[in-house]
């Protein structure tokens, strides 16, 4: 790290500014370029969230998305 002048930066959240960035995901999202189908692992519901946490502490789930009723 110090021969090429490298450091270790933080981050929170991926340092997203909400009201900039939502938007601009949305019109990603609605022109079809942000393929978020392809970026979660599954879609759950709240009565789900217990497993969703499980299966993100396995391993077994990246990205999950909580529905607010059926995930379907």
């Amino acid at each position: 790290m110090v021969g090429e002048e490298r450091r270790l930066v933080g981050s929170y959240m991926g340092s997203a500014v909400p009201r900039r960035d939502v938007p601009r995901y949305l019109r990603l999202y609605e022109a079809g370029l942000l393929p978020v189908e392809q970026l979660a692992s599954r879609l759950i519901n709240l009565d789900q969230l217990n497993d969703g946490l499980d299966a993100l502490a396995s391993g077994n789930a990246v990205r999950q998305i909580v529905v607010m009723g059926d995930p379907t």
